[in-house]
């Protein structure tokens, strides 16, 4: 299995309406791929700023690529994010997930 981490920052502010807007977008679209295995959304919200970090299970390579496509370190965004986000980090990062849930 294969860990993806995404880490975003909001205004404190937007944390709740980009909660909404995660949900109907990148999580949709995550739990919707085909080889995902599981999505974790975790939120600190401190000093006026909401950070995000979302965490990823997949089975494979493959089933990231389906997600992501072929440049699987690219960070994938949707139309709105802009909007929302104070920069838009390029890369995410990818672990072997070793040990789950024992």
């Amino acid at each position: 299995m294969i860990a993806r981490i995404w880490r975003g920052l909001t205004r404190d502010s937007q944390a709740e309406e980009y909660f909404e807007y995660l949900k109907a977008t990148g999580i949709k679209e995550y739990r919707e791929t085909q080889g995902n295995q599981g999505v974790f959304l975790l939120r600190n919200i401190t000093a006026g700023q909401a950070e995000f970090l979302l965490i990823t299970h997949w089975e494979s390579w493959d089933a990231i690529r389906r997600f992501a496509g072929d440049e699987v370190n690219k960070a994938v965004y949707y139309p709105e994010d802009q909007k929302f986000l104070l920069a838009l980090e390029p890369e995410v990062a990818h672990y072997e997930v070793l040990r789950s849930g024992e």
